[in-house]
C-alpha cells in the first residue's frame, strides 16, 4: 500500500475476519459480480491487507477455527 495515499482504518471482530479472509482465499475474484473493475480490486486489496496486517491467528487458521467463525457470525443474523 503507498504511504501516500489516504487510509482508513477498521477494526473487524476475529470470526468476521476469519470468515472473510476464507471467503477471499477460496474465492475466484473472476466469478464475483461487479458493477465496476475497482470492485474487484478493492476485494483483492482488502485479502492482501488481511494477509499482511492480521496475525497467525487469521492467516494460520485451521478448518475447525474456520467452521467455528461461521457459526459464531451466522448465529444471531436475521436473514
Amino acid at each position: 500500500m503507498e504511504d501516500d495515499l489516504p487510509t482508513v482504518s477498521v477494526r473487524l471482530w476475529r470470526a468476521d475476519a476469519l470468515v472473510l479472509f476464507d471467503w477471499l482465499m477460496t474465492t475466484d475474484l473472476d466469478s464475483v459480480p461487479v458493477t465496476h473493475p475497482a470492485q474487484k480490486q478493492a476485494l483483492a486489496d482488502l485479502l492482501s491487507r488481511l494477509e499482511w496486517a492480521a496475525d497467525a491467528d487469521v492467516t494460520g487458521a485451521t478448518a475447525e477455527d474456520i467452521a467455528a467463525a461461521q457459526s459464531e457470525v451466522a448465529r444471531d443474523m436475521d436473514w
